[in-house]
């Protein structure tokens, strides 16, 4: 079963955040810059946080993790968006 997340970060170098930003586009859609609202199982859960532990340095980054329920229940409804609606962003073709 997929759960919803709220993923937010703060992290200290510019570098490090553009980083950080790559890495969750891969796991969820960027609400703002340092937001990402994904749906993950367990295992993508678990996929997700060795990633962002590769990039953080733990003694100056912060990570929040929120799970906001089933993708297909709760999770789904519990977010209100007010203002500018963010455009979904284009995914190009991933070469593997």
């Amino acid at each position: 079963m997929r759960a919803r997340y709220l993923v937010a970060y703060d992290v200290s170098d510019a570098k490090r955040l553009r980083r950080m930003h790559r890495t969750m586009r891969g796991f969820g859609e960027s609400l703002q810059f340092s937001v990402f609202l994904c749906d993950l199982s367990e295992h993508e859960r678990v996929l997700l946080r060795s990633a962002v532990t590769e990039v953080m340095k733990m003694d100056e980054d912060r990570l929040l993790i929120v799970n906001l329920g089933p993708a297909d229940g709760r999770g789904g409804e519990c977010l209100e968006v007010m203002g500018r609606q963010h455009p979904p962003e284009e995914i190009g073709a991933v070469v593997v």
